[in-house]
């Protein structure tokens, strides 16, 4: 009985996996520092980034201007916080809404098997079978300029991850001693999920959530690089470097703002995926 109690104990992480590790407690500090930027500057300034000022057109960084200005005399501290609030939750939304329907569908064909599982896998593998960018290109070309297609389009894209990796995790786990040990004492599927699959699951899952947030975010960009994603005046940062791309050579730090920002939340988001080493 003894034994039979410790197999059905849950396997509780190492005490290190509790804890960010260094390179997690970066990513988390320069993303919440992003996420201040973008959210809380719109509270403390009254800079507004469609208004336009055509006697400072270009203007280099200055006291009142700290980012200077665009080709339109428009406040680029103020699209910048426009554009990363935009970009962050976008993302975080999209993958928000892909991962609950992707972990739960996983757990269930998992935990089931049988028709449960192949009629999932099949339509995962369907939609597999369209590329994701293809995909969203196709929502957007239905409604050009849109939030909700680019929000919809990713979460579709994303999802099948979630689903795949999930499965497999739970299908493994389904056959574990200890699992095994608590449905032989009794426990339901409630206390298993909570005790054996989530405790499990819970790093693959947030992992995955820090990688498509960066790929959403990457996605978002490209497509209003080649302006097919949100119209002007929207201040989105894929969007202001087609429009920046031109004056490179007059006022180059205009431009590299929007680069710089796609690149600190891709890599922020990318440190705070990298977990401790078992």
């Amino acid at each position: 009985m003894t034994q039979t109690a410790t197999l059905a104990a849950p396997a509780t992480p190492a005490a290190g996996r509790r804890w960010l590790s260094p390179r997690q407690r970066l990513g988390a500090a320069l993303l919440l520092a992003l996420a201040l930027f973008g959210l809380g500057l719109p509270l403390v300034t009254e800079l507004e980034p469609a208004r336009q000022n055509y006697s400072q057109i270009l203007a280099a960084p200055s006291l009142a201007e700290p980012l200077g200005t665009d080709h339109l005399g428009r406040s680029m501290l103020a699209r910048m916080s426009s554009a990363v609030q935009l970009s962050l939750g976008l993302s975080l939304l999209g993958v928000l809404t892909a991962a609950v329907p992707g972990v739960l569908l996983g757990v269930l064909a998992g935990w089931r098997g049988g028709w449960v599982d192949r009629t999932l896998g099949v339509l995962a593998d369907t939609l597999l079978a369209l590329p994701g960018l293809l995909l969203v290109l196709l929502l957007v070309a239905i409604a050009p300029g849109n939030f909700w297609t680019l929000y919809v389009g990713i979460a579709l894209v994303l999802w099948i991850e979630y689903f795949r990796v999930v499965r497999l995790t739970t299908r493994s786990l389904m056959a574990s001693p200890q699992i095994e040990a608590s449905r032989l004492l009794g426990f339901g599927p409630g206390y298993i999920l909570r005790r054996h699959l989530w405790p499990a699951l819970a790093p693959v899952v947030l992992t995955l959530g820090a990688f498509g947030a960066a790929t959403a975010i990457l996605a978002i960009a490209a497509l209003g690089f080649v302006s097919v994603g949100l119209r002007p005046p929207t201040a989105e940062l894929g969007l202001m470097m087609t429009e920046l791309l031109p004056y490179y050579h007059e006022a180059p730090w205009v431009l590299l703002q929007p680069i710089a920002a796609v690149f600190l939340l891709v890599l922020a988001l990318n440190l705070l995926a990298g977990g401790r080493k078992p």
